[in-house]
């Protein structure tokens, strides 16, 4: 066995781990927000996805804003933890050109139920195999949730980071935007 780390990772993403967040337990902690280099701006700002009312919503609209994009689903313990921290920034600084929007892997009830319970204040948006695709041309590869994309008011990505990302981390990569 030539790459034995290679072959666990193949293994774990077989299995579907990375999804889950049990990829991250033989790991080292996952590392700070990366700049961003392999996001396809165009594809990102150029598509549009339903609405928990099922209304075409483009991501455009949200231009000139600091947007934090959010892939994640109701099922996935690592975004559910983080929201509520996404929470407290979209209260804080939203008033100040900070937009979050959650882009869901999951169905329209199961969605808005959680939504509902956790009180989330920000656009979510559903999606399925197009969030996928959505997801992939925000640099999200490995396909793992919950994965997040920040980009400045020029519509750059900056920074993206797969798995959970702590509040306090993401609130020092985003105030210098604002």
């Amino acid at each position: 066995m030539k790459h034995p780390v290679a072959t666990a990772v193949a293994a774990a993403l077989a299995l579907g781990l990375v999804s889950t967040g049990a990829l991250r337990l033989a790991l080292p902690p996952p590392p700070a927000p990366s700049s961003v280099e392999a996001v396809e701006i165009g594809a990102v700002w150029a598509a549009a996805l339903p609405d928990l009312g099922g209304r075409s919503q483009p991501l455009a609209q949200w231009r000139g804003k600091v947007l934090v994009l959010n892939f994640w689903a109701p099922w996935c313990p690592p975004c559910r933890r983080e929201i509520p921290g996404f929470i407290r920034l979209q209260q804080a600084y939203g008033s100040r050109g900070l937009q979050f929007v959650g882009v869901a892997l999951d169905t329209p009830d199961k969605v808005a139920a959680y939504a509902d319970a956790a009180g989330i204040p920000y656009p979510l948006l559903l999606g399925d195999e197009a969030a996928a695709s959505l997801a992939r041309a925000a640099g999200n590869h490995l396909g793992g949730l919950p994965y997040t994309v920040v980009f400045d008011r020029r519509g750059n990505a900056v920074a993206s980071h797969t798995g959970a990302l702590a509040e306090e981390r993401l609130e020092d990569l985003v105030k210098p935007l604002l």
